[in-house]
């Protein structure tokens, strides 16, 4: 009888254009075919960032992501001696409940390691927004998905967020993840409100998560 209720469950999901992971690590969909076929536009010079990154990637988490106009292909972020293997998340709207990032900075003299945290308790809101992400956790439901669309083609996030002709693209109507965690190296946004901020620097290394 579980089993059947579980059937029917996956059923009503798929009905509604809606799927569900419980947990994901660099890719929406799992398994390691996925993540080459998503990091295909490595080769091709593919850019995430429209800037050089820094030389250190940092983690944020939130107790949950609601966004519009999702769309995901992997991609390069490039600091100054080094390229960063990465996947664009791009989102036209999201909004993120208590959201924290942290940022290491090591070896400051006469200190140590330090850590700087950017914490809103009544979180952040963000339009266009794109992620160069190395690594996320959580749980995730996608609307109306669309999983290995030519990259190049993408079109509900951001405009212009499209990856090289013929790489494997992920698009959907909206996502939502709940009890996120992940690692980056890069994010960008039209415009990016945290209600509530507290930014501080404290010894040691003390990340989000």
């Amino acid at each position: 009888m579980a089993t059947r209720r579980r059937a029917d469950a996956e059923n009503d999901n798929a009905a509604n254009g809606r799927t569900r992971w419980k947990v994901f690590t660099l890719v929406f969909v799992v398994g390691f075919s996925g993540v080459a076929l998503m990091l295909t536009g490595l080769s091709k010079g593919a850019v995430a960032a429209s800037f050089a990154v820094s030389g250190t990637s940092y983690k944020a988490s939130a107790d949950k992501l609601t966004a519009d106009g999702v769309v995901q292909f992997g991609s390069v972020d490039r600091s100054a001696d080094e390229a960063h293997p990465v996947l664009v998340n791009g989102f036209k709207h999201a909004k993120l409940t208590n959201f924290c990032q942290s940022i290491r900075v090591p070896d400051l003299p006469g200190v140590g390691d330090a850590t700087v945290r950017i914490e809103a308790a009544d979180g952040m809101t963000a339009d266009n927004l794109v992620l160069g992400v190395e690594q996320v956790q959580g749980d995730l439901t996608l609307n109306n998905v669309e999983i290995g669309r030519d990259a190049s083609k993408l079109e509900t996030g951001p405009e212009g967020v499209q990856g090289t002709p013929g790489g494997f693209g992920i698009q959907a109507s909206g996502a939502t993840i709940d009890d996120l965690k992940q690692q980056a190296w890069s994010t960008t946004a039209s415009t990016l409100n945290l209600n509530d901020v507290n930014i501080s620097v404290v010894s040691g290394n003390k990340p989000c998560y």
